[in-house]
């Protein structure tokens, strides 16, 4: 294996050529040949019994060609790359130049990280909040706590109240005449939750179990069921029961129960404690996301199209991983939300764009301030990681290459020293607000929840927005069929996630 030719070919692109000698490519054919002839049927002979040469004579020569190109080219490939000393970026395109008795001549187009250049990166400016934990925050924290620690009892003294749930029955009618879904027995219902239409909850109120009642309403405006839209309706009503939720008493006792603390004042200071460092985290996380736009300005390459299109990839993936932890997968959220995966490209690619830039501004940066990284780090890394994902250590550093671990860490240093010299402006503090799910992966859940659920005319129903490698060309055996090959593992220091397929293996038989 040698690299055969290195060439300039424009902005950012080379065209290589590497080889694969006659010795190293007859082995591959010989383990093809021995993988496949089990599957290959020929006159005269039980199957797999047929030597080598009359398959040849019966397919053609180049019959076991492409799986043992496919063998060979990538661990080629990989050592041309190292000794052409390029920093390949995206997929490159590979095609077989000759197959002959010297072996196999292969050439590739590649794209590589561009020259970068950044000036004015040290003392940048961004505001930072200056975080404060209030007593409403602590109270309302407590209180998310005592609420999941209450207990669910039947109401039989009082009437309905808000807060209470309710289990009733209901049919609506529109000018005296039913309409479809707008019927329910036994519907547990949580006042003042705002689940039905405005006004419904609230005319339950004041009831008491046994009551028959009727509730008028009258549907929104922009109600999804066009026919109801706007239109007065009137729900005969009955009260089956009540049932509340009571609370236990906020004190040392209740202190015990949800924590390791012995007093309530201890665990109220845990709590204060707790938000001050998500707030803190926030709070640098947006400092550092206003520092990278800046960074981003000041960036200044010609960027090959293939870094783009390769972390844009990146992020679909990792949407499609987030998609399938909540019960979901991407094709089922394409269909919907009406969407193509091209869609989810062109949404994807300006985060991707942004990505790949403040990516080649701190590379640039650790290498312009001699950043470095010590075999401590890396090796703290690892176990960072084998912690994390509950994965033993050993088994983290088969997975993930030290190399990349370091370039990760000198990304994160270039980060750190930018943040450090940064100058900070002091922004107000903001109240904690309980952070929301994305709003497309949420508009999926609830399409997918909707065409699983029977919709209740009564409920409100909040507005939604829909928000190749070619392979040696050789025939085939009767009765074998191709066979799928892995994605090769993909890494910081190379984006494509695949292994390119050689193409062309018959034109020299």
């Amino acid at each position: 294996m040698a690299l055969t030719k290195k060439e300039a070919a424009g902005t950012n692109r080379f065209e290589i050529g590497f080889s694969v000698d006659k010795e190293t490519f007859e082995k591959a054919v010989s383990d093809a040949f021995n993988k496949k002839k089990g599957s290959i049927t020929v006159p005269g002979f039980r199957r797999g019994k047929a030597p080598r040469h009359i398959i040849e004579q019966m397919y053609g020569k180049g019959v076991f060609y492409e799986d043992a190109i496919n063998q060979v080219m990538p661990a080629a490939y990989e050592a041309a790359i190292k000794e052409a000393e390029l920093d390949v970026v995206g997929q490159p395109e590979i095609d077989v130049d000759n197959i002959g008795d010297d072996g196999v001549l292969f050439k590739a187009t590649v794209y590589v990280k561009p020259e970068v250049k950044i000036e004015g990166y040290l003392g940048l400016e961004a505001e930072k909040e200056a975080v404060k934990v209030t007593d409403e925050e602590i109270d309302a924290e407590v209180k998310r706590v005592q609420e999941r620690n209450g207990r669910t009892v039947d109401v039989t003294d009082r009437a309905a109240a808000n807060d209470d749930t309710v289990n009733i029955d209901y049919k609506g009618t529109v000018d005296g005449v039913a309409f479809d879904g707008g019927a329910a027995e036994k519907y547990d219902l949580k006042l003042g939750s705002g689940s039905f239409i405005p006004g419904f909850e609230d005319q339950i109120v004041g009831h008491a179990i046994g009551d028959a009642f009727d509730v008028k309403v009258t549907f929104p405006t922009e109600y999804h069921a066009k026919e109801l839209a706007g239109k007065d309706a009137v729900f005969a009503c009955k009260l089956n029961g009540i049932k509340t939720v009571e609370l236990p008493a906020l004190d040392d006792e209740f202190a015990k129960d949800v924590s390791e603390f012995d007093t309530l004042a201890e665990y109220k200071a845990d709590v204060s404690a707790n938000i001050q460092k998500r707030k803190e985290q926030s709070a640098d996380a947006a400092f550092e996301n206003a520092l990278s736009e800046k960074l981003i300005d000041l960036v200044q390459a010609e960027i090959p199209e293939p870094m783009f299109a390769a972390e844009t990839e990146n992020y679909v993936r990792d949407y499609d991983t987030r998609l399938r932890q909540q019960g979901l997968d991407l094709s089922t959220y394409l269909k919907y939300t009406g969407q193509t995966l091209d869609d989810l490209r062109k949404q994807m690619r300006p985060m991707a764009e942004k990505q790949v830039k403040i990516r080649l501004a701190l590379e640039t940066i650790a290498k312009i301030e001699n950043l470095s990284v010590s075999d401590d780090k890396v090796e703290e890394e690892y176990k960072n990681i084998s912690d994390a994902y509950n994965v033993p250590v050993d088994q983290v550093k088969s997975m993930v290459d030290a190399e990349d671990i370091r370039r990760d860490l000198l990304v994160k240093a270039a980060m750190d020293l930018v943040k450090e010299k940064a100058k900070v402006k002091t922004a107000k503090a903001k109240t904690a607000t309980a952070s929301k799910p994305k709003a497309a992966t949420k508009t999926a859940e609830k399409k997918a929840d909707e065409a699983k659920t029977e919709e209740k005319p009564a409920a409100k129903k909040p507005a939604t927005k829909a928000t190749s490698t070619k392979t040696a060309a050789a025939k085939k055996p009767a009765g074998e069929t191709a066979e799928k090959k892995p994605a090769a593992k993909s890494t910081a220091a190379k984006p494509a996630a695949k292994k390119p397929a050689a193409k062309k293996a018959d034109e020299n038989k």
